[in-house]
């Protein structure tokens, strides 16, 4: 803890800064539990995705080898030209959200391609999608995780340090200026009865 002075003024300012850190404690605990339960409910997500993600990675792997054998214009059509997010906000942290994805258009002679292809492109377009749907939620993770350790340390920061510096400084202070009020009642009966002797004496003689 830093030097403080021992004084009236000190002492008003150690009072305003603790009520100060106390008014904003249950703010950043509010912060800490809404951070956390975030983070447990984009988890439960995550996991979904990547269960939903396996299934459909298992439903087109029949078509993969098929796919290969087509022109090499359909890896195109599911790779995306773009992947649109929006955001929302939990505990004042901005968090990405996955909107859609966007594919150029699959252009092709239907005499010329199999059936198939339709339904192939629509599959593997959802597994694209799903994919980056979970990076986007792995990237709100890592966000909520980063801004949990920062209200954390701030979190302990005040209950462990500020709050307990602040209460400590109170009491030395306390002390210290009780002491002196002390000293000063002892000088102030020691003085007047210097004078009663005085006047004693005075009357006396």
């Amino acid at each position: 803890m830093a030097k403080i002075r021992l004084t009236k003024g000190e002492l008003k300012k150690q009072r305003d800064a603790l009520r100060q850190y106390q008014r904003y404690l249950p703010t950043l605990q509010l912060k800490k539990q809404q951070l956390q339960i975030e983070i447990l409910r984009a988890l439960t997500v995550l996991e979904e995705k990547k269960r939903n993600a396996a299934a459909k990675r298992a439903a087109v792997e029949p078509w993969l080898g098929l796919l290969s054998e087509q022109p090499a214009d359909m890896r195109s059509w599911v790779s995306p030209k773009q992947t649109i997010t929006g955001s929302k906000n939990i505990a004042g942290v901005d968090l990405p959200v996955f909107e859609r994805v966007e594919f150029p258009p699959a252009e092709y002679d239907l005499f010329v391609l199999p059936l198939w292809v339709d339904n192939a492109v629509e599959a593997l377009r959802d597994l694209v999608c799903l994919r980056e749907e979970i990076n986007i939620v792995n990237k709100g993770i890592e966000t909520l995780r980063q801004e949990l350790r920062i209200t954390t340390q701030r979190v302990n920061l005040f209950e462990k340090v500020k709050i307990p510096e602040a209460e400590e400084a109170i009491r030395l202070i306390k002390i210290y200026i009780g002491d002196q009020m002390t000293n000063a009642v002892g000088r102030c009966k020691i003085a007047k009865n210097k004078i009663e002797q005085s006047i004693l004496e005075e009357v006396a003689a």
